[in-house]
């Protein structure tokens, strides 16, 4: 078993991938012997690879750096057991542009019959230039036969400043995805046709006897809205015939739908469906495709309350690449139920679920695959980094007695101590509609050093807002817990893993209903906990950051320094510059048409729930961390509050990071990052 691992490296700046081999032994029913087989190796430009369904090849796309002023290439290569057999140039047959390697739109799926290769490229773009652009003939290229210039290489005047629609955040070099096909021994490469114009393909795998290809098609009509982390947007699942071209509609096409995977037996094909707009975040449904029959099912529906026992509904970005048991009726999935993250087993036939990780211990249980019922899963804590642990599927009924085995094991972090705790807001609080509704969150403490016994809190809303802090390994968390801080991470109303109707309670309360829980919150912790409650602090990040600013402005006798990173400070003037316009009117409480134009009592309903509104009562340091290449929440917002605060004279720095996008990721950006903020949160709360 090869597992892929990654790493930062803050000499070189990067995220680096390396690779580690291990042996198991499994007799059917449990695992007689594991353990890790040699040494690790470094992955070097490697953008995806797979295995072929035998396992007797590999695909890798490899990217090659150019030499001096010549672009960076893709090559496609195939490997057998003992050797490259296959190094394939794509950028030198320029039938596309760069390939996708991104886990929204790519892949990279061999044939039945292990013959071709498909995958997902940018259109190739005729070349432009101005109108008044000229070359010295020697340059241009001609016909090998005529010695006149090639018709298909004339670039096109007057195109060269057209602008490119593309897909936002993280995806701002993707704007139309074209289905390739690598025929391996004819070293050939066809664009596939017949893909409808108002469509962008995606998420593709061979069909059962390889006689056409079933992709997600993303419908990009009128505009592109950002689609990282939008499970919201409407798209549908299609076939295209490889013969006719003829392309085949095979899901509901007024939904969203992502994450489609076939069924070893090539008979059915799960796939995961939202509702269109609304939260971009939900509880989804498990929907089944049969092949054959011609027959969609609903395997699972959304959860309206959170249970324990029951299934907590499914709220998780993607279903895992290898998902389905050998059986070909049983899938795997995790999902968050309320603050922990567990793995369940669902029986597409019945609609019946079991935890696999019920008996285990408490954390984040995440799938990585499933291989002739052989389970890898993820685990952690938030004071333990992720382990690998592996264990056999059990017979169907008999999944209380799945057996984990540590396969590679994380030394804790000595000195961290964490629990979770269930929060009820007061009655005057609850929502109309969606009454009785509870929330969590996760309080770390130092359990050594010298603030162990009354140590400062730092307060950590998460962002989303319609996402949910799992009680897995958190570095930043994790990190400032071991400099002396107690961290607080709550999981306010309208977080995933609560059911829907905790979700669905959150839009039109944004800056009321999250900023009075992660309030209570704290108000309740420095009650019940040794806490020092005269050194506070906030730090978040986007809708966490949204928060920050709200309650360092709501309530300024709590808070005593504030660190924000990406914050939507004014959802007014987001509105325009985001690449998630329906977000600002989704969380305001507004439903969004794309034709709508600006109206004065929009625009004052989201000013109205904005942070900027509370600046004048702002006392506390704040320090904002913002990312130059942001297409979700734009620098300008954190820049917005940065001037509103210096023109009131209060204490603040702004640390700008060139390069990194929303989710200030980048290996220098993360660390200079955590440095700033510690020395901050340790000047300001002296």
């Amino acid at each position: 078993l090869p597992a892929e691992w990654s790493q930062r490296d803050l000499a070189r700046a990067e995220n680096i991938k390396f690779c580690r081999q291990y042996l198991i032994f499994h007799d059917g029913a449990s695992i007689v012997y594991s353990g890790p087989a040699g040494t690790c190796s470094e992955i070097k430009d490697e953008l995806l690879s797979r295995e072929s369904p035998s396992g007797t090849l590999k695909a890798v796309l490899r990217k090659i750096p150019g030499k001096e002023k010549e672009k960076e290439k893709q090559f496609l290569e195939v490997w057998d057991q003992n050797r490259k057999v296959k190094s394939i140039d794509l950028t030198a047959l320029d039938k596309h542009g760069s390939v996708y390697d991104d886990d929204q739109f790519g892949c990279l799926a061999w044939s039945h019959s292990e013959t071709h290769l498909l995958y997902v490229a940018e259109k190739k773009r005729p070349k432009a230039e101005s109108f008044f652009e000229s070359k010295a003939p020697e340059l241009s290229t001609s016909d090998e036969d005529t010695g006149h210039p090639k018709k298909e290489d004339a670039p096109v005047k007057g195109e060269k400043f057209v602008y490119h629609e593309d897909w936002g955040e993280t995806l701002s070099t993707r704007s139309v995805p074209v289905l390739c096909v690598l025929d391996i021994e004819g070293n050939s490469i066809s664009v596939l046709e017949g893909i409808p114009e108002h469509l962008s393909p995606g998420q593709a795998f061979w069909s059962p006897e390889d006689t056409g290809v079933v992709f997600v098609g993303w419908w990009h009509e009128p505009f592109r809205l950002g689609l990282r982390h939008c499970t919201n947007r409407r798209s549908a699942l299609f076939y295209v015939d490889l013969t006719g071209g003829r392309c085949e509609l095979l899901s509901e096409d007024t939904r969203a739908v992502w994450s489609p995977r076939l069924s070893p037996d090539g008979c059915r094909i799960v796939y995961l469906e939202n509702n269109v707009l609304g939260p971009h975040q939900q509880c989804s449904r498990l929907r089944m495709y049969d092949w054959y029959t011609k027959h969609t099912s609903t395997v699972l529906e959304a959860v309206p309350r959170q249970a324990w026992g029951a299934f907590p509904g499914i709220y998780c970005g993607a279903l895992p690449g290898m998902c389905w048991a050998a059986d070909s009726r049983r899938i795997l999935l995790d999902t968050a139920q309320r603050s922990q993250q567990d793995v369940f087993v669902v029986d597409t036939a019945t609609g019946t679920t079991a935890s696999l990780t019920a008996d285990a211990p408490q954390g984040s249980w995440s799938v990585l695959t499933i291989d002739r019922d052989l389970l890898v899963a993820r685990f952690s804590t938030p004071s333990c980094p992720p382990i690998l642990k592996v264990a056999v599927l059990p017979a169907t009924g008999h999944e209380a007695q799945t057996q984990w085995i540590c396969l590679q094991d994380a030394p804790p972090v000595p000195g961290i101590t964490w629990g979770i705790r269930t929060l009820q807001p007061p009655p005057e609080q609850e929502h109309p509609q969606y009454g009785d509704l509870d929330f969590d969150a996760i309080l770390m403490r130092p359990s050594e050093g010298p603030t162990a016994q009354k140590p400062p809190l730092v307060v950590m809303p998460h962002g989303g807002p319609h996402s949910v802090f799992t009680a897995g390994w958190m570095l930043y968390p994790a990190a400032l817990c071991r400099v002396g801080f107690a961290v607080l991470l709550v999981n306010y109303r309208g977080s995933l893993g609560f059911g829907q109707d905790n979700v669905a309670s959150l839009p039109g309360n944004v800056g009321t209903q999250d900023v009075r829980d992660v309030q209570l919150c704290v108000e309740r912790v420095l009650q019940e906990e040794t806490l020092d409650a005269s050194r506070v602090a906030l730090v978040g990040g986007s809708h966490g950051g949204f928060l920050a600013c709200h309650l360092v402005g709501q309530f300024p006798d709590t808070y005593h320094a504030c660190v924000v990173r990406n914050p939507v400070v004014n959802i007014a003037s987001m509105v325009a510059t985001t690449d998630i316009p329906d977000w600002c009117l989704t969380e305001t409480g507004l439903p969004y048409k794309p034709d709508a134009l600006p109206d004065p009592a929009l625009w004052t309903e989201m000013l109205h729930k904005s942070p900027i509104r509370y600046v004048d009562q702002v006392r506390a340091p704040v320090l904002l961390m913002l990312g130059e290449d942001d297409r979700r929440v734009p620098p300008k917002q954190g820049l917005e509050y940065y001037r509103a605060l210096k023109a009131r004279g209060l204490p603040t720095r702004l640390l700008w990071y060139p390069g990194n996008n929303h989710a200030l990721a980048g290996v220098e950006a993360e660390a200079d990052g955590f440095m700033n903020m510690a020395l901050w949160l340790l000047k300001h709360l002296q």
